[in-house]
C-alpha cells in the first residue's frame, strides 16, 4: 500500500474536520487567490462556513447567519436534501457511462428534450430547438456566441448592454462592458459595441449607424444581475426582439442568473415579450452541487455550426457529463414540483415592499431598492458626503458597499456584492427558503438598516483598526475603476 508523500493533507482530514478555520485560511492565502481572501479575511467575512440548514450557515465561532449570497447559484440553499439524496442514488444506481463524449447518453438526451420542453411551453417557437451542455454561465455564452457568427459570419460587430454581466473568459468578457475587468486583457475580441440599456431608440440608432448586415448578435439580460438588478422598461425586450427580427439580427438571452424561476418566471425574457434565437442557462441548473451550463439554440442556427462533418466544431471536454445532467434534471424536477417560480414572485414581492419601505423610511442610508422575485438590490448613499475627484470617489463608493457587505454580515445575512454597480448589496436567497427564514431575513436587513440611518454610519461604525487594514489593502493595490454607477 502507498503511502501519501509527507505534509499531504488526506481527504478524510477535510471530511473529519481535522483542518481547523485557521489551516484554511493559511492555505488558501498561501496557495489560492490571495488578494480576494485577504481581503475578505479582512472584513471577517473570509469563513470558512459550514452548514446547519440549506438556508443557514454558521462560522467556526459558532455564529449562524441566513445565507442569502452564493450569487443565485444555490437555488435550494446548501447542499439541499432534495439533490444531495438523489446524487446518493445515483451514484449507488446508476449505470450509463459517465462521460459519453462520442456516443448517446441517457442522463444527456432526457435533460435536452426536458429544457426544449419547458422551453417551447413558453416561446412554442423552441419546440425543435437543441441543446449543447457546458460547465458554466461564460462557458455558455461563448458557445452562444459562436452559434452566431456561424450563422452570419460575415457581420463584424456585436452589441451588448452598458452595465451587462457576461461572464469572464474572453469572448463574454468582450461584451462585459467594464474596463476594471478588460483594460489589462486588451485587445479583446474585436467587434463588441455598447448600448445604453433600455433604450430603444439609441439601439436602432447603433443598429443603423454600423449596418444592421455587419452586426451578427445582440446579447442581453432580461434583468442586469451584476449591474445591480436593473429592470428595463416595460416593452423594450419585445422592442429588441421586434428590431433584431426586421434586420435578420441574432438574439441572444442570457438567462444565466434570471433563469428557471429566480424573477418568477421559468424565463424572464419570454415573460417581458422577446423570442430569443438563444437562451443561456446555468446558475440553477446544478442544484448548488454540480456545474452546469447550457445553450438552448433554433434548430436551423445550431445546424449551421454543428452541422455535418464540421459537428466538432465547438466541443466541452465535461459539459453532458451523466452525474451534472442528472443533478439538473432533479434541479428541473425539484422546481417544477414545488412550483418555485411562482413561490419566488410570491415571496419576492414580499419581500420587496418591506425593503422599499425601508428606502422611504431611510433615504439617508439607501438611495434606491430594487427587485423581482427572489432578486434584491439595495443601492446605498455614499457614505462620504462631499465631493471628491474621480479615482478617489470610486474607491469611497465601492468601499461603502464593503462596508454595507460587513455590516449586514454582523446581522446575521450573507449577502453579495455586484462585480458591475458600486454601492449595491445583492440578496439572492434560496427558492424554496421557508417563509419563517425568509421572514428573518428581511428582518434583520431592517435591523441593521435602522442602526444604520446614515450611510456614513458604515464608516464610523467599523473597527479603526479595519478601516486601516481595508485603506492600506486598497492603497498598495492599484486598479483602473469602472466609472460611477451614479
Amino acid at each position: 500500500m502507498s503511502v501519501l508523500p509527507p505534509g499531504f493533507i488526506t481527504t478524510s482530514d477535510v471530511l473529519e474536520g481535522r483542518l481547523s478555520g485557521a489551516d484554511v485560511r493559511r492555505l488558501e492565502l498561501a496557495h489560492g487567490n490571495e488578494e480576494l481572501l485577504y481581503g475578505l479575511d479582512v472584513l471577517g467575512l473570509a469563513g470558512p462556513f459550514s452548514r446547519v440548514t440549506p438556508w443557514e450557515l454558521e462560522d467556526e465561532r459558532g455564529v449562524r447567519r441566513i445565507n442569502a449570497s452564493g450569487y443565485a447559484a444555490t437555488p435550494f440553499g446548501d447542499m439541499p436534501p432534495a439533490i444531495t439524496e438523489f446524487m446518493q442514488a445515483f451514484l449507488r444506481e446508476n449505470r450509463a457511462m459517465s462521460l459519453p463524449q462520442q456516443s448517446t447518453g441517457p442522463w444527456r438526451a432526457a435533460l435536452e428534450a426536458n429544457l426544449v420542453r419547458l422551453l417551447a411551453r413558453e416561446l412554442p417557437s423552441h419546440a425543435d430547438s437543441q441543446v449543447f451542455f457546458c460547465s458554466s454561465g461564460t462557458e455558455a455564452v461563448e458557445g452562444a456566441l459562436k452559434f452566431a457568427k456561424a450563422w452570419r459570419p460575415k457581420a463584424k460587430f456585436q452589441i451588448s448592454f452598458a452595465s451587462g454581466y457576461h461572464g469572464k473568459t474572453l469572448g463574454s468578457l468582450s461584451l462585459t462592458p467594464n474596463p476594471e475587468y478588460q483594460d489589462i486583457f486588451r485587445p479583446l475580441v474585436p467587434g463588441a459595441l455598447t448600448s445604453p440599456y433600455g433604450d430603444l431608440d439609441a439601439l436602432r440608432t447603433l443598429i443603423r449607424r454600423v449596418g444592421p448586415d455587419n452586426v451578427g448578435c445582440v446579447v442581453i439580460e432580461p434583468i442586469q444581475g451584476e449591474g445591480g438588478v436593473n429592470i428595463p422598461p416595460a416593452g423594450f425586450l419585445r422592442g429588441v426582439g421586434e428590431l433584431c427580427r426586421q434586420h435578420g439580427i441574432t438574439v441572444i438571452a442570457d438567462e444565466i442568473q434570471t433563469g428557471l424561476g429566480r424573477t418568477g418566471h421559468w424565463f424572464e425574457s419570454a415573460a417581458q415579450g422577446l423570442d430569443a434565437d438563444i437562451i443561456t442557462l446555468a446558475k440553477p441548473l446544478g442544484g448548488g452541487m454540480t456545474a452546469v451550463g447550457a445553450t438552448i439554440v433554433r434548430a436551423p442556427i445550431y445546424k449551421k455550426m454543428l452541422g455535418g462533418l464540421s459537428s466538432k466544431r465547438h466541443s466541452n471536454t465535461f459539459g453532458g457529463g451523466s452525474l451534472a445532467m442528472a443533478v439538473g434534471m432533479k434541479s428541473l424536477e425539484y422546481l417544477i414540483e414545488n412550483d418555485l417560480p411562482a413561490r419566488s414572485a410570491r415571496l419576492g414581492a414580499e419581500g420587496l415592499a418591506r425593503l422599499q419601505a425601508l428606502q422611504v423610511r431611510f433615504p439617508k442610508l439607501l438611495q434606491a431598492v430594487r427587485g423581482q422575485g427572489m432578486l434584491f438590490a439595495l443601492q446605498f448613499q455614499p457614505m462620504v458626503g462631499v465631493p471628491l475627484p474621480g479615482a478617489l470617489k470610486e474607491l469611497v463608493f465601492e468601499a461603502t458597499a464593503i462596508l454595507a457587505l460587513r455590516e449586514l454580515h454582523g446581522a446575521g445575512v450573507m449577502a453579495n456584492l455586484s462585480l458591475s454597480s458600486k454601492r449595491t448589496v445583492r440578496l439572492t436567497p434560496a427558492l424554496d427558503m421557508p417563509q419563517d427564514v425568509f421572514d428573518t431575513m428581511i428582518g434583520r436587513v431592517e435591523a441593521f438598516v435602522q442602526t444604520h440611518p446614515n450611510a456614513r454610519d458604515l464608516l464610523t461604525r467599523t473597527p479603526p483598526q479595519v478601516t486601516a487594514r481595508l485603506a492600506a489593502f486598497a492603497a498598495s493595490k492599484p486598479k483602473k475603476r469602472t466609472p460611477s454607477d451614479g
